[in-house]
């Protein structure tokens, strides 16, 4: 059976998970701190941990750093749980080795998602490095010492060029030659086409610390879509030779990079499948909560958003959109002040048929 570490010193909240786990036919043990998770870690030797941030004796920082340093722990998955949403304070965990963060409050499938995930990454990677050993050797000696996507992240940072757009400035367009990669380092941006009337349609929305432009590395393909600044975006870009000629050199960050493109399609097809058939009263609702999660704000917070973003990624008429708006502030699921729209029955909006 799968072996869960759980280290979190929220009584409450420790218990509760560790059951929830349970009831998924997980082994769970638990730590109320940092010093005694990394005591369990390396007596118990789990499948997998899940470690809360702030906490006494030894906070999440702390037991990450510890288990990295044993070679009997320090390929152990490992997740943080935290009430931090601070793009430094992810990027300073995923930079210390770790494999994904939840922030709180979390939701059941949210987090037995990442385990999953997690859990059969690590198996896949197991497999990989028991057929070809030499694997690690070659990513560790290679030229930029690239060895996993966190680390092509920085390198990013490190090395790329900075682009920085205002609001409404276009990054891209359809058809432009697909020269660079761009790895976000602040903002929101929304890629999009127009249909045969000349109606926009949004197709995906990217944030913070997700990587743009994709094409083809092999034919010198086009832009597909263009992209345009939701907000105020700090872009950091290198070129795609530069990109192919580190994925040819680290079979790891190739495989890591395959898996988040998958899921990134996967995403993409599940915004389509919304769009094809569900209610309008839905696809409003769903779209709402979309850009609260991309923007990363909580229900209390102001949604500033154009209507005609909002009508575009749910794939209606702005006149359908603005009418169901109308019918959801008068319903008291939200308040609306000018272009700003505030959530107040959060639960109404998820549960919208």
């Amino acid at each position: 059976m799968t072996k869960i570490l759980l280290i979190e010193d929220d009584t409450a909240l420790r218990e509760n998970t560790a059951e929830l786990l349970e009831l998924s036919d997980y082994e769970v043990c638990t730590a109320p701190n940092g010093k005694v998770g990394i005591e369990k870690a390396k007596i118990e030797h789990p499948n997998i941990i899940v470690c809360d941030i702030m906490m006494p004796e030894i906070d999440g920082y702390g037991v990450l750093e510890a288990l990295s340093q044993d070679p009997t722990t320090n390929q152990i998955p490992f997740i943080f749980l935290s009430a931090k949403t601070e793009h430094k304070e992810i990027r300073k965990g995923m930079d210390m080795g770790a494999d994904d963060y939840l922030t709180k409050p979390f939701e059941e499938e949210e987090l037995l998602s990442a385990i999953e995930s997690r859990l059969a990454k690590a198996q896949i990677l197991s497999k990989i490095i028991a057929d070809q050993a030499t694997i690690q050797i070659q990513d560790a000696t290679n030229d930029d010492g690239l060895r996993n996507l966190h680390e092509l992240k920085n390198f990013f940072d490190d090395n790329g060029e900075i682009f920085e757009f205002e609001k409404g400035d276009v990054v891209y367009k359809e058809g432009e030659h697909s020269n660079k990669i761009y790895l976000i380092l602040k903002g929101v941006i929304k890629s999009h086409k127009m249909d045969e009337s000349g109606k926009e349609l949004i197709t995906a929305l990217y944030k913070a610390d997700d990587f743009l432009g994709f094409t083809s590395f092999i034919d010198n393909i086009p832009y597909q879509e263009s992209a345009t600044a939701v907000e105020n975006v700090e872009l950091a870009g290198i070129s795609k030779n530069d990109l192919k000629d580190i994925l040819e050199k680290s079979k790891n960050i190739s495989l890591e990079l395959m898996e988040l493109l998958t899921d990134n399609l996967s995403e993409i097809k599940e915004q389509l499948l919304q769009m094809a058939y569900s209610s309008v009263r839905k696809k409003t609702a769903q779209t709402i909560l979309q850009f609260a999660e991309i923007l990363n704000k909580k229900p209390e917070d102001n949604i500033k958003i154009s209507r005609n973003d909002l009508a575009s990624v749910a794939g209606i008429a702005t006149e359908s959109l603005i009418r169901t708006l109308s019918s959801f502030k008068k319903d008291g699921l939200i308040e609306i002040e000018g272009r700003n729209i505030r959530i107040l029955d959060l639960p109404a909006l998820q549960l919208m048929e």
